[in-house]
């Protein structure tokens, strides 16, 4: 019976241990996703400082549309109005909201840097060149933290969705976290149209 008791003991401890060391190493990939969420926002606020910036250089240019020019500072505004905080990344429908708004942006900014196209003397001017590549390297650093985002988040919600991880996450409250996707539209390839 002593032995029975013993062998009984031994293997709570067991469990126990066991159930620490998986509730740390979620813990440990709930963190990655939410640093890998914080460099997303990063790059994101990084182009929202750019814009006025932008926008200042091209204001001066000559007979600039001011039409182009207000969206372009509605749309940064909507989109920094949004926030998203990590607790939200659990949440898809508030994710979903969040990357409209910066869906918005991005084509407002397109629209800009396309109508730039007419305006060869805006063109030239070294801050604007400078500043557009500032820009185009954001948004490629956007593409990169939005992919390590969504490779954190996937190893994130599979690990809690394996057995026995997942009876152990659901009992630590742990959920799966949101993936940004493409935009609506983004299957289909954009008209390229010099007939202008």
């Amino acid at each position: 019976m002593k032995g029975k008791v013993i062998i009984g003991i031994v293997v709570v401890v067991l469990i126990v241990f066991f159930g620490i060391s998986v509730n740390n190493n979620l813990v440990e990939r709930e963190e990655s996703v939410e640093s890998a969420w914080a460099q997303v926002e990063n790059q994101y606020q990084r182009r929202a400082d750019l814009i006025p910036n932008l926008v200042n250089t091209v204001r001066g240019a000559a007979d600039f549309e001011q039409e182009t020019l207000t969206s372009v500072i509605e749309a940064r505004s909507q989109a920094t109005s949004i926030n998203i905080s990590a607790a939200d990344l659990n949440d898809p429908a508030k994710l979903e909201q969040f990357q409209q708004a910066q869906a918005q942006l991005s084509g407002a900014l397109s629209r800009l840097l396309v109508s730039v196209e007419r305006y060869p003397e805006l063109r030239a001017n070294a801050n604007f060149r400078d500043l557009q590549a500032q820009l185009e390297g954001t948004e490629n650093r956007i593409s990169t933290e939005r992919k390590r985002f969504n490779d954190a988040a996937q190893t994130y919600n599979t690990s809690i969705r394996k057995f026995p991880t997942s009876f152990f996450a659901g009992l630590g409250g742990f959920e799966r976290k949101a993936y940004f996707e493409a935009e609506q539209g983004a299957e289909q390839a954009p008209t390229v149209d010099f007939g202008n």
